[in-house]
């Protein structure tokens, strides 16, 4: 039988033996648990991400089986507009065969495009969308991923997703197609987080150097689902969390458990001549993300994940929309 890692019955890494030395962890703090949970119950789901076709799909699909690694969503990071709308039926196909979110990335971004500052020392404007033309692109791609049955789309710019906010509002795309802020933007403070939720985010990726007080803070204002890399890739830090697991859902509930890959070649943005270390490290996420899962389970962890299928964030706190 398994115990919720919100409680005390959850054993801690190390625990017996070091208490055994006289070397035993404080108490946990009951205060330090998070309140929220995903509607229809549930702590924590799982995500797998840097799917980039179909052929990537159908691998991680293929290990997920054979590990029994249990998925809720799959993301996609080149963007759209990298994939031909045969290429985005096939995995909206796949992916609703199984009940998994599928999530495309929107439109342009600061890194990709002509703007200089992008590659100073500072970074500029980063990954949001330059101008006009760049949120066009982005709504764009939202509009026909959408259209092709896509029920999740990842930004990077809190414009675009404000104005996909209002799209969905005003039934430019559906209703309950969700929103999904990139790691390359997360926010680090409470007061950030509490804002993306407001501009629309149905979920927020935070980086994955955050502390656990940190995860706390946020919980105290926000229960907007969180998503954050349990292994991170290599260009957004390469952390390892993997001990953390329990005590990363314990604080941050509702959390989507991302299996990432460090000392991994970046692939964005994906084509054929990145085939072979593409799938064979979608094939690697899996594995690290059924790793993941035993350790849970070691420690007694383990219970409380959300339904599959499940995909919704419940009621979340939003700006105004003035007509």
């Amino acid at each position: 039988m398994t115990t919720d890692a919100s409680t005390t019955g959850a054993r801690r890494p190390g625990e017996q033996a070091l208490t055994a030395l006289g070397l035993g962890a404080p108490a946990l703090d009951p205060a330090d648990t998070s309140s929220h949970t995903f509607p229809g119950g549930g702590r924590w789901r799982t995500e797998v991400p840097s799917c980039e076709g179909p052929e990537a799909l159908a691998v991680i699909l293929k290990e997920a089986s054979r590990l029994d690694v249990p998925i809720h969503r799959i993301s996609q990071g080149s963007g759209v507009w990298m994939l031909s709308d045969a290429e985005i039926t096939e995995m909206v196909d796949a992916t609703g065969e199984r009940d998994i979110e599928l999530c495309l990335f929107t439109g342009p971004r600061g890194t990709w495009d002509i703007g200089g500052s992008t590659r100073t020392d500072s970074r500029g404007g980063g990954l949001r969308a330059r101008g006009h033309d760049a949120v066009a692109g982005c709504v764009e791609d939202a509009v026909r991923a959408t259209e092709l049955g896509v029920k999740c789309l990842l930004v990077a710019d809190e414009g675009v997703l404000w104005t996909l906010h209002r799209a969905r509002q005003a039934g430019l795309i559906p209703a309950d197609t969700t929103l999904k802020v990139s790691a390359l933007i997360g926010p680090v403070n409470p007061a950030a987080y509490a804002v993306y939720e407001r501009l629309g985010a149905d979920s927020v990726n935070v980086p994955s150097d955050l502390t656990l007080d940190h995860l706390t803070e946020i919980r105290r204002v926000s229960g907007a689902p969180m998503d954050m890399y349990i292994e991170a890739p290599d260009d957004l830090g390469g952390y390892i969390r993997m001990y953390e697991v329990a005590e990363l859902i314990r604080r941050g509930a509702p959390l989507y458990l991302k299996f990432g890959l460090s000392k991994a070649p970046g692939i964005y943005p994906y084509g054929h001549h990145m085939r072979d270390v593409t799938l064979s490290t979608a094939r690697e996420r899996v594995r690290r993300g059924r790793l993941a899962l035993d350790l849970l389970a070691r420690h007694g962890a383990d219970g409380d994940m959300a339904p599959l299928g499940s995909r919704l964030p419940g009621e979340l706190n939003r700006f105004d929309i003035q007509s």
